[in-house]
């Protein structure tokens, strides 16, 4: 199945509990102001991806990783190929945790959304609110909420993640990941 990706990174640690491949969805429709990935929000932009090859490069490096964190973009704007990453990943031990711009009620709400819910581990869900700007623990503004949706990880396991980190890939392009310590400016005023 194809779908909109922004990157994806195969040796992240600011993205939850262990090292993970990260994958941001591309395309969002939320646009919350001072959103740390403005990049992924245009989806015009994004490159195509395959539900079917990602999850065979994952499966490849299930030694290599604790987990997968999806993140955006918005996810759930692309259920279809969220969950069909999710039912290719199902059995296996590669943890699944997902940043959402909607609240956990909006989410039960969506056609897909129990379904999702029920393939993941962790969701961090809610709004990034500038005034409310946290930038630790995993939490881009202190209104977002950390569900822990299994028994395979605690708060504790969360808040040992690295805030940020940077990327250093092989052609010296460096990516910065992670929860944003600072509040954006407007520069518009």
């Amino acid at each position: 199945m194809l779908f909109l990706m922004h990157a994806v990174e195969y040796a992240s640690r600011a993205n939850g509990p262990g090292l993970r491949a990260v994958i941001w969805f591309q395309g969002c429709t939320l646009n919350c102001p001072g959103c740390f990935n403005p990049n992924t929000h245009l989806a015009q932009i994004g490159t195509e991806g395959d539900t079917e090859k990602l999850a065979r490069e994952l499966l490849c490096r299930k030694r290599e990783i604790e987990g997968v964190t999806f993140s955006g973009g918005e996810p759930f704007q692309q259920s279809d190929a969220l969950l069909d990453i999710l039912q290719r990943l199902a059995d296996t031990t590669i943890s699944k945790l997902v940043f959402s711009g909607y609240t956990l009620r909006e989410i039960q709400a969506l056609p897909l959304g129990n379904t999702i819910l029920g393939h993941l581990d962790v969701l961090i869900a809610g709004r990034y609110i500038q005034s409310k700007h946290l930038g630790r623990q995993m939490l881009g503004s202190s209104n977002q909420k950390i569900h822990l949706l299994g028994d395979r990880y605690s708060l504790s396991d969360l808040q040992a993640v690295p805030q940020r980190e940077l990327i250093v890939k092989a052609d010296g392009t460096l990516i910065a990941s992670g929860i944003s310590p600072w509040v954006p400016c407007d520069v518009s005023e």
